[in-house]
């Protein structure tokens, strides 16, 4: 974020044991937010779904011509860090689900050569259940979080309701569960869809930086 912090102001500071010389260093609790009104405006902005493989550098390369305006990337999506509020990659999702549960091997079985990674796949994290109502031409959906007692007591299936003006109503329900592999994956995908500003507002972005921090 080279280019990004030399908009900053400079501010004086003097290292321990160095008698009286003193330093210019760049001022980093200076802080720019990108007003919601931008966030909030689907005319700013493009939806994109991160690829395996993308990172804020190419993305802002791609978009916005230089990988030093990836700034913009992250602070259109608030993310503060990349390592952890970006995507991960299926190889390192991976490790990093082995590295996460690798400890409740030795907690939860007796085969302590078990992986995290197959541990995370063999092991029940949530429970839930997905209800479905349709009627006159409209289908509505909710799924919620069970604890295990309610989900194993739960009865699924279907049923059609016919009201005295002759309309139905069906109502059906399901209910799954995820394994910790599995509920790791989908939290990292929930990340995948991001807000892009669009190219021609970039360079406003940058001036109302620069004005902001000068």
């Amino acid at each position: 974020m080279a280019k990004y912090f030399s908009y900053f102001p400079t501010t004086v500071y003097k290292p321990i044991d160095e008698g009286n010389e003193y330093d210019f260093v760049t001022n980093i609790m200076t802080r720019f937010k990108m007003e919601n009104s931008i966030k909030e405006n689907s005319a700013t902005f493009y939806r994109y779904d991160v690829q395996d493989g993308d990172t804020p550098e190419t993305v802002a390369h791609k978009y916005y011509g230089s990988v030093e305006k990836h700034w913009i990337v992250l602070m259109m999506n608030d993310i503060i860090d990349p390592q952890y509020d970006w995507p991960l990659e299926y190889r390192t999702l991976s490790r990093f689900v082995d590295n996460k549960y690798s400890a409740n091997n030795y907690a939860d079985t007796a085969n302590t050569n078990l992986s995290g990674l197959t541990w995370s796949r063999q092991n029940i994290h949530s429970y839930y259940i997905t209800e479905t109502t349709e009627y006159s031409g409209n289908t509505f959906s909710q799924t919620l979080q069970l604890d295990s007692n309610t989900y194993a007591n739960t009865v699924t299936g279907s049923r059609t309701i016919t009201l005295q003006d002759g309309n139905q109503i069906s109502q059906s329900n399901v209910k799954f569960s995820k394994n910790y592999y599995e509920y790791e994956y989908d939290e990292n995908e929930t990340k995948r869809s991001i807000m892009l500003l669009k190219p021609e507002l970039a360079l406003n972005i940058e001036e109302e930086l620069r004005k902001t921090l000068k």
